[in-house]
């Protein structure tokens, strides 16, 4: 059994008529009847009852009008869809993304991509950077989101987005209105973390501009959610460093001051597996720059 043969069946019993299915197709009559006969041979049932002044269904063939026509509607949907894939408009990516970057990048960038891309179905989920990296290496996602810095010779990090550090406090703090504010002054504070284990990159950037002015800080606490984070420094358990797009977006609970001009920047990037040929991921990659640096710009 071909497709053509249905085709040309469905031709017919659409309007029952011979001449005017052959005309639609493009066939000769002589070789439509022969599709015709082809398939009653294939299924080994009468399809049509014709003779010269008429063309009518049989039982059989008005049961397998509605099924030649369901299989012919998926086949031409399995066409179209197979072509989106391939151009990468349609398909299924698995993503992954740190909490703090839902606050004000990943969002965006998401509801851009499926309006630009409605054929394509996203799974979201939150992980941290660490655990970002084992499922992208196991295949179990996609692409990532995560704290940078990041090298992995099995992954290719695209940065999509930066923005300064800055130095969170309670409200009320001695150093939240501190004129000519300095590191130094702040030698002597209980430090909150991101932990190391969870981003070690981002980790020791922000460590290091302490150390850099002869400060270690003195860690108390470490937790591995931004939000949490947060929380603990509103509540007057200590200090910390955060990107400064989530500092701004924490509330009146906490005071927050720069740090030094031409400090390293907080970055999130994109991750995906190196060599990996899908054509969506092009597309998020593309997607993802442009907007990453529009908010970077915004922030």
């Amino acid at each position: 059994m071909e497709f053509r043969h249905l085709r040309s069946f469905l031709a017919v019993a659409e309007g029952l008529n011979f001449t005017r299915a052959a005309e639609i197709l493009h066939l000769s009559q002589p070789a439509l009847t022969a599709h015709i006969q082809q398939l009653e041979s294939d299924l080994g049932v009468q399809l049509l009852d014709r003779n010269r002044r008429s063309v009518a269904l049989t039982p059989a063939g008005a049961v397998f009008q509605r099924d030649a026509a369901d299989i012919l509607h998926r086949l031409v949907e399995a066409e179209r869809r197979a072509r989106q894939t391939a151009r990468g408009e349609a398909g299924h990516l698995r993503i992954a993304f740190v909490a703090s970057a839902a606050t004000n990048l990943v969002p965006p960038i998401v509801l851009a991509f499926r309006r630009k891309y409605p054929a394509v179905t996203l799974d979201l989920m939150n992980l941290r950077s660490v655990d970002q990296i084992a499922q992208l290496e196991d295949a179990k996602i996609d692409a990532g989101f995560l704290r940078l810095p990041i090298a992995h010779r099995k992954l290719e990090i695209i940065p999509i987005h930066k923005e300064p550090f800055v130095l969170v406090l309670p409200a009320g703090h001695p150093l939240a209105n501190k004129p000519l504010f300095a590191l130094r002054d702040a030698r002597d504070e209980d430090f909150l973390a991101y932990g190391r284990r969870w981003a070690p990159g981002f980790f020791d950037l922000w460590f290091g501009i302490f150390e850099k002015a002869g400060i270690t800080p003195r860690i108390i606490q470490e937790t591995g959610e931004m939000g949490t984070l947060l929380s603990l420094v509103s509540a007057g358990v200590g200090i910390a460093v955060v990107p400064a797009g989530l500092a701004a977006k924490s509330g009146e609970a906490i005071a927050i001051r720069s740090l030094p001009p031409r400090s390293p920047l907080s970055e999130i990037g994109l991750a995906v597996r190196s060599g990996d040929t899908n054509p969506l991921l092009a597309k998020l990659r593309d997607l993802s720059r442009a907007m990453g640096r529009k908010a970077s710009v915004l922030s």
